[in-house]
């Protein structure tokens, strides 16, 4: 433990474009730790701000990675050796927006890989405010880079959830529900006790393992469109003498198609919650909407507060998370890039610093 004299790093130079380096690093400000990665997961965001120049709030040279989980080694000696998950969004605290309660949406959030400087988690070490640090008291056996994808792929879901009012008795249906953040959506809509959690998505083998992880049906939508999709979802609510209005439609895509088919579906009193990422545009007739008395909720990140809470679901293993991850050396990040990219992932990539 202790601050080295430079931090290693994957740096996105322009769109496309990585280079191994380092980096000084920073002499730690009042509140602040340095963080030493055992993990970061590859996000969908990332794959997006690498590869379509999406713009981020510092502009390259960066280090995206945004899912971190780590040991402090430097900073508050109490907290020094401490196992942390780095929270995707940190808020100020202390703006209009975080004394709303809305903090997952502060306009002057830190986020690693976007708006925390240069830094970020495709590195050996991240300085990062410690006020909202998840504490991981006990892994209950898991390695600790395992826990990087909560401070996103769920945590994300999960504010979804609560965006959502996501309560006993509700009906769920998620498209890209065997995505890297749709696999938790499913899981945690099922563990907060919805209903009925319909499985949306294209792939085939993993609609049906989604069955034995919170999925009561699912729709495949290979060679469908909408209007067949919308025929599949009404035969099955007819057969379970289920209402077709009133659902929660969980929208994991992030891409046209996932979309139409929650806004086709978006019926009487159901709420439509935009939980992935894409830089689409998408036509939509608004009075639709008013003529439902429905509502369309975006939702970014989510509160630290809420950590604590999923990490206790993901030890208690009501959320599974090893199946739906697997781990490489950082050194092959450029590689993982490439197959996400080109959709050649069947898991979410957690990288391993091995500079």
């Amino acid at each position: 433990m202790g601050m080295p004299a430079k931090i290693a790093t994957w740096q996105m130079t322009e769109p496309g474009k990585l280079i191994k380096t380092s980096i000084d690093a920073p002499e730690l400000q009042p509140g602040e730790v340095l963080v030493e990665i055992a993990g970061c997961g590859v996000c969908h965001t990332d794959i997006s701000y690498f590869f379509h120049g999406v713009p981020t709030v510092t502009k390259p040279p960066l280090t995206l990675g945004h899912e971190i989980s780590g040991k402090v080694v430097a900073g508050d000696e109490h907290l020094l050796g401490k196992e942390v998950i780095v929270p995707a969004v940190m808020p100020c605290n202390k703006c209009a927006v975080c004394a709303s309660g809305r903090g997952n949406r502060c306009l002057k959030q830190k986020m690693p890989g976007n708006s925390l400087g240069v830094y970020g988690g495709f590195s050996s070490h991240i300085p990062v405010p410690a006020d909202d640090l998840c504490f991981i008291e006990d892994r209950a056996g898991m390695p600790p880079e395992m826990f990087s994808v909560v401070a996103d792929a769920i945590t994300s879901p999960y504010q979804a959830a609560r965006r959502a009012g996501l309560q006993e008795g509700d009906l769920v249906l998620i498209t890209g529900a065997v995505g890297g953040i749709g696999t938790y959506m499913t899981q945690i809509a099922s563990v907060l006790g919805a209903k009925e959690v319909i499985a949306v998505d294209r792939v085939a083998e993993k609609l049906e393992q989604s069955l034995q992880y919170g999925a009561t049906a699912t729709i495949d939508t290979t060679g469908k469109n909408t209007k067949d999709i919308r025929g599949e979802f009404k035969t099955y609510c007819k057969s379970k003498n289920l209402p077709s209005h009133g659902w929660k439609f969980f929208e994991c895509t992030g891409v046209r198609a996932g979309q139409e088919i929650c806004l086709d579906l978006l019926g009487f009193i159901g709420k439509m919650i935009v939980v992935g990422y894409g830089t689409q545009k998408i036509e939509y007739m608004f009075s639709r909407l008013m003529a439902f008395d429905a509502e369309i909720i975006g939702t970014w990140g989510c509160l630290p507060k809420y950590y604590p809470e999923v990490l206790k679901l993901v030890l208690a293993n009501k959320i599974k998370v090893e199946p739906f991850v697997e781990t490489r050396p950082m050194s092959r990040i450029e590689s993982v890039l490439a197959e996400a990219h080109a959709g050649r992932l069947k898991k979410r990539v957690i990288l391993t610093p091995d500079f």
